[in-house]
């Protein structure tokens, strides 16, 4: 039997979306292995294999320090989050390893209330199960579909 059920799956984007969406970012790292890949870009660089992107981090503390710079040093309007995740698909498994594809999209609303879709795409992810049964990410690039994103990227997708 599969360790990497839909249920299973399901929760831990529910539980990432939710950590994000409620501002709770001091917990979202905890989702990554301390070696990891947290990658944004977009459908069309990710085909060219062009491995550069909007935010890029490779370890749990490069998460750390993106999420104290927002609260101490980056200066951006007050907004907020709320993600609509899909069904993920599991690609391939191997053990303890699996890839995976998740459909995804934003709405990010803006202090004065304002509401718009800020992003669709999917998710590519190759998620580990720990010893003790708990889900990480290994890695997760984030594929937007626009090449058009908007420079109040801040929050992580």
């Amino acid at each position: 039997m599969s360790v990497f059920t839909l249920e299973r799956l399901g929760q831990l984007n529910a539980t990432y979306a939710r950590c994000i969406d409620n501002d709770q970012l001091e917990q979202w790292p905890d989702f990554f292995l301390e070696q990891c890949l947290y990658l944004i870009t977009n459908a069309d660089n990710h085909a060219a294999g062009m491995e550069a992107g909007m935010v890029y981090a490779d370890t749990r503390a490069m998460l750390q320090d993106r999420v104290l710079a927002m609260r101490d040093a980056n200066v951006y309007e007050d907004q907020r989050y709320r993600h609509l995740i899909g069904a993920p698909l599991v690609l391939e498994q191997d053990g303890a390893l699996a890839v995976v594809e998740t459909p995804f999209m934003v709405a990010r609303i803006m202090r004065d209330g304002n509401t718009e879709v800020f992003a669709t795409g999917r998710y590519l992810d190759r998620v580990a199960q720990q010893p003790d049964g708990v889900l990480k990410f290994a890695e997760r690039v984030v594929v937007c579909d626009s090449t058009n994103i908007d420079t109040l990227l801040v929050i992580p997708l």
